[in-house]
């Protein structure tokens, strides 16, 4: 099953099942962008949980590869400029140092090549840009062996137990790790900040 049409079997329930539970860590990830208008790149915005926390002055493009995930989406932009564009997350289709930040929440365990995606945003980020990600990741070494038995089942559902930040990371030499810390699960999910170079 391919992921696009497993989250249009989900999308109906995706809020019900994440919503409560993430809401105030995208809100403290989400405070960290900066007052500066500029254009923001929100990377599987999926059905526009991060929406009701962003603030107002900047441009949005959110990106995601369902189109029922962006319907579910767009009820919830408000009055700012929000701009919905459908495709791979993968593959984004736009050009080099096109935004001002970028927003990944809840992004990079579910694409299928998330080195592919992280090396993606920093192609499409601006030399002093900011990367906002919020999701869950191993740390390098870390056992975890019931999330890794699990794994090649949840892939093909819906999400990917396996990833490993700093192997991400080590991808995207041009983008710098500002802040890191846990988020929710004891750690097992984590805000991390990144500037480009």
């Amino acid at each position: 099953m391919s992921l696009k049409h497993t989250y249009t079997l989900i999308a109906p329930f995706y809020d019900a099942a994440i919503s409560k539970a993430t809401q105030a860590a995208r809100k403290r990830s989400l405070s960290a962008l900066p007052t500066t208008p500029g254009r923001v790149l929100l990377a599987g915005v999926g059905t526009g949980l991060d929406l009701p926390h962003l603030p107002p002055q900047h441009h949005y493009v959110g990106l995601d590869l369902n189109q029922a995930m962006l319907r579910r989406a767009l009820p919830r932009v408000g009055h700012f400029d929000f701009l919905p564009v459908q495709g791979d997350a993968q593959r984004l289709p736009f050009a080099d140092n096109s935004f001002d930040n970028a927003v990944l929440h809840l992004i990079l365990a579910v694409v299928p090549q998330p080195a592919h995606c992280f090396a993606e945003i920093a192609r499409v980020l601006k030399p002093g840009g900011a990367v906002l990600v919020f999701d869950k990741f191993l740390r390098r070494g870390q056992t975890a062996l019931l999330r890794r038995l699990a794994n090649p089942l949840m892939r093909r559902i819906a999400t990917r137990l396996d990833v490993v930040f700093e192997e991400l990371l080590s991808e995207a030499p041009n983008l710098t790790l500002v802040h890191d810390q846990p988020a929710l699960a004891g750690g097992w999910f984590r805000m991390i900040r990144l500037k480009k170079i």
